[in-house]
């Protein structure tokens, strides 16, 4: 199994190209097959984000994950077979967490790098990180995603293991270790903190003006529906985490101005660790007056993702915020499930229905679009206007009548 230094920044994450990678998931006792199936579709999105390539596929089920290999020995050597048969392959990534022990054993067993869901993730999101805040946060998770994994992590004690504590100089290293560690943990955190009460300055120098912010799940097409709306140039791409830092413009729809954000996107089985870290940036969101939420219409679990979002916009208090909810990508919708001879009023009717029920069962108004055709962006942007003119005539009265 490789070292692992400290010190030595080349040692994390993915190459960036050249990758080939298997994807490993369990489907534990009573969880869909199908759920299971739709993580591992979007484990292998989030792999190629970061630079692998997918070329095979492996599923279990057991009761609960083995303490050591987390797969069962029979499809560990299954997995192993196909490694030997593909010399491509030098990657293997788990749906789910490992300890640092279960990933030693994995990389003992078959000699190529091991990588699990959340160290996939962390990877994409040092890669993204442009700004300082962002490059901060990213540096804590990976931080505290490693400090209890250090013990699995330094291999050369396995071979010096004494007695029942591996006492002798080992041991020690290990604790050196988790003190830099820790002291770095503590130093990352001062910084933030110092980050959020610029941030926290700035923010409050602009709140005169009411604040909407974009949230979404990854990849629902935050990005270029702000370029659409503020007519500006935010980095956009179809990969997962395309944007980490929040960006804020000024936009003005007629007269009336307002400051438009746009922020991270959010993601099932997103590390806690991660989440804790980008809370400031999610900050934004918080003191938002309006939320848009956009959703990817045209993936086959938009309706879970919506509530992936709004369980992680509960977490952060700002659930019961005026929302409005931006179904994206409706000319993706049609091409996938409407008959190209499909009458255009029968589809019409059918997408009315399909408003409808989401607007039940949400609970929030809504409204189709495409960000790519521009399809419905008038509409959206009346919507926007009412709602946004709304919040300024609770807050200035006297101000909005020079509109």
């Amino acid at each position: 199994m490789a070292e692992w230094n400290l010190g030595e920044k080349d040692r994390k994450g993915l190459k960036k190209q050249g990758e080939s990678a298997i994807l490993v998931g369990i489907i534990r006792e009573g969880q869909p097959e199908a759920m299971v199936k739709e993580y591992l579709a979007e484990l292998e999105f989030l792999a190629m984000t970061a630079g692998a390539t997918t070329k095979k596929i492996f599923t279990q089920k057991l009761k609960q994950p083995h303490p050591k290999t987390f797969i069962g020995s029979g499809k560990l050597q299954e997995v192993l077979e196909y490694i030997e048969n593909n010399e491509e392959i030098n990657l293997v990534i788990f749906d789910d967490d490992l300890t640092g022990k279960q990933t030693g054993i994995l990389e003992e067993e078959l000699k190529v790098k091991i990588v699990d869901r959340s160290s996939l993730i962390l990877d994409i999101f040092a890669n993204r990180a442009q700004t300082a805040q962002a490059k901060t946060q990213v540096e804590l998770a990976q931080m505290q995603y490693m400090l209890p994994r250090l013990r699995g992590l330094w291999t050369h004690l396995e071979r010096q293991r004494g007695g029942i504590g591996m006492r002798g100089p080992g041991e020690k290293e290990i604790e050196t270790d988790r003190r830099i560690v820790r002291d770095q943990i503590s130093f990352l955190k001062k910084k933030l903190a110092k980050i959020d009460q610029q941030n926290s300055t700035r923010r409050k120098n602009r709140d005169q003006m009411i604040r909407v912010a974009l949230v979404g799940y990854t990849n629902a097409g935050k990005s270029t529906l702000m370029n659409l709306l503020s007519k500006s140039d935010v980095f956009a791409e179809d990969k997962l985490f395309a944007t980490l830092d929040t960006t804020v413009r000024k936009v003005v729809f007629g007269r009336m101005p307002f400051l438009l954000s746009d922020t991270v996107g959010f993601i099932r089985k997103l590390p806690h660790h991660l989440v804790e870290s980008f809370k400031s940036t999610l900050d934004e969101v918080k003191e938002s007056d309006l939320l848009i939420h956009v959703v990817d219409l045209a993936h086959p679990q938009f309706e879970d993702h919506l509530k992936t979002v709004n369980a992680t916009l509960n977490d952060l208090e700002a659930y019961d915020k005026p929302t409005l909810i931006v179904f994206n990508k409706i000319d993706q919708y049609r091409d996938r499930y409407f008959d190209k001879y499909l009458e255009t009023e029968t589809q019409e009717d059918l997408l009315g229905e399909l408003k409808q029920r989401l607007k039940n069962t949400f609970e929030y108004d809504n409204i189709f679009v495409s960000a790519i055709t521009k399809e419905n962006i008038p509409t959206l942007r009346t919507e926007m206007e009412k709602l946004i003119r709304g919040l300024y005539e609770k807050r200035y009265p006297y101000q909005v009548k020079h509109w």
